[in-house]
């Protein structure tokens, strides 16, 4: 096994180190995310930082980058309130890639990668046609992370769009079945293969088996 200690981790060339860092976590969801400017401009752009933060209230967030550049996501999130989360799956996971280009200001993603957006009519922001599983939000809090000047964006769920089989009995969201793509590293898509659903956890007592409708 190969030992990297702190000293040879600073001296790694730059993007060497990115790539490196950016592997450690592991599986990450591929998500796009969907905003508007205030000259009604759309905007789309892939993440793989979204997580979850509670369900009650549902609040979702991810993290944006230092905007020591202009990062047009947070800007228009900042400017409209509101944005959403794509899903990426097996059907567009290059196109989804595509929009981490730097595309200039008022050059539309959607435009130049082919993908459709979709609105309803309780959310500004455009969702991704193509994505099956997709959800609106409206800007709760944006919290700055001073150690290296990213920023902790939050946003509270407003509205679910997903194919109706992917929602199970119990509630559960099969996402494989929407043949979800997620990420490694930078640049590394895959899709997934379930090894089963486990019941809850109790201490004493090994978990057994469910089914995807929570039965065991």
């Amino acid at each position: 096994m190969k030992y990297i200690n702190h000293e040879e981790l600073l001296k790694m060339e730059p993007q060497y180190r990115v790539q490196v860092i950016n592997s450690l976590s592991g599986f990450k969801s591929a998500n796009l995310i969907g905003t508007r400017d205030e000259n009604n401009i759309n905007n789309l752009a892939i993440f793989s930082s979204v997580f979850h933060l509670g369900a009650s209230p549902a609040l979702v967030g991810f993290i944006s980058r230092p905007d020591s550049v202009d990062r047009h996501t947070l800007r228009n999130i900042q400017q409209i309130g509101q944005f959403t989360i794509n899903q990426v799956n097996a059907d567009f996971w290059q196109a989804a890639h595509q929009t981490s280009a730097r595309y200039s200001d008022g050059e539309c993603e959607f435009k130049q990668t082919g993908l459709t957006p979709h609105f309803i009519d309780n959310s500004d922001a455009p969702f991704v046609k193509e994505s099956q599983l997709k959800y609106a939000l409206k800007l709760n809090e944006i919290v700055p992370i001073r150690l290296n000047n990213t920023l902790l964006v939050i946003g509270e769920i407003t509205d679910i769009l997903c194919d109706k089989a992917a929602i199970k009995a119990d509630g559960y969201i099969d996402i494989e079945s929407l043949n979800t793509v997620m990420v490694s590293g930078l640049d590394s898509y895959h899709t997934s293969k379930r090894l089963s659903r486990l019941s809850y956890a109790k201490p004493g007592i090994l978990p057994t088996k469910i089914s995807l409708d929570g039965k065991s």
